[in-house]
């Protein structure tokens, strides 16, 4: 990580822990909002309206909370509005860097070469972690926001003016409901597997992995009515929040994070709703399970001598 501006020697996953051996996740410290006529968001300041081609984004393959913002590029129609570049899923001693990587791009906006430079070059004082995905604002040469949570939602509607799309992820008569589901999903299950990989204790891991399969039984059962989504016919927000775990358990959780009561392969329902949701236009391309399992492998804290497994293999799911 990054204390005041200087590189850290060494990276670690493990960001904070309580004083039960729980992870605890950093926070994000970017958080303003593009909105369509540039006025503020719900945080942050004002000024950055919605423009074709002055916003660009720094995503990983590897990582659920920058895949989430990609699937809402491609749902939402914004891919001729925003560009990407991937950066190398795996993990060096500086963090993200660029390239070098089948699938991984160079940094052709800013000319970094790891993820943290592009924000020194924001705060020169930066202490913290430099992680995907950062939504980059060319004109001013920013940092707009680097939650995900946010980015998500300001793509949802902030460039409909300028495109014919008409997908709503957050429709406003089921938002309340999507907010509830959404903080029951983080708490159990999307930030739940990395509780679980990165406790520190026996009591913190037993925790976390209690509820990660009581989060995944109850959406298993949740879809055994046969909906298409979680709120039946309506894909929404809390989908691509979901998605983006499942789709990684199999590779990276059930094995390297020890949730490993079974695979999801193993959940009929969930399994069913995987390959729909990767069926959807321009979601299968925000998955590389190359970039996954090489990405989560590399972590050393967890898997000292790099050794990628070969599989899992299934004959109905594209690798």
């Amino acid at each position: 990580m990054l204390v005041n501006g200087q590189w850290k020697a060494k990276w670690d996953p493990v960001q904070s822990k309580d004083d039960q051996g729980r992870f605890v996740r950093q926070h994000s410290q970017f958080r303003n909002w593009i909105t369509p006529d540039g006025n503020a968001g719900p945080t942050g300041m004002g000024g950055f309206a919605a423009e074709p081609d002055r916003y660009h984004l720094y995503v990983g393959l590897i990582c659920p909370w920058a895949s989430r913002v990609l699937m809402v590029r491609a749902l939402k129609g914004l891919e001729d509005l925003i560009a990407v570049s991937v950066v190398n899923p795996i993990l060096t001693d500086e963090g993200w860097r660029f390239g070098e990587f089948p699938g991984a791009d160079s940094d052709d906006v800013n000319g970094a070469t790891f993820l943290h430079e592009l924000y020194t070059r924001v705060d020169p004082s930066f202490t913290g972690r430099a992680t995907v995905p950062v939504l980059w604002d060319k004109k001013t040469g920013t940092i707009v926001n680097n939650e995900s949570a946010d980015i998500i939602r300001m793509l949802n509607t902030a460039f409909d003016h300028l495109t014919d799309s008409t997908v709503d992820l957050y429709p406003a008569e089921l938002a309340a409901q999507i907010d509830e589901l959404n903080e029951e999903l983080y708490s159990k299950l999307n930030n739940g597997v990395y509780q679980a990989g990165f406790a520190t204790t026996q009591a913190a891991y037993e925790e976390a992995y209690t509820n990660v399969f009581a989060m995944l039984d109850t959406l298993e059962q949740r879809l055994a009515d046969e909906r298409r989504y979680l709120f039946g016919t309506a894909l929404t927000e809390s989908d691509i929040r979901l998605f983006v775990t499942l789709i990684r358990f199999d590779f990276a959780y059930y094995g390297l994070f020890k949730c490993n009561r079974n695979l999801l392969v193993q959940m009929p329902n969930l399994s069913a709703y995987v390959q729909r949701i990767r069926s959807l236009p321009g979601i299968d391309v925000t998955v590389n399970s190359t970039h996954i399992k090489h990405g989560y492998y590399s972590i050393q804290a967890l898997n000292p001598n790099g050794i990628v497994p070969l599989g899992p293999r299934y004959s109905h799911s594209p690798t």
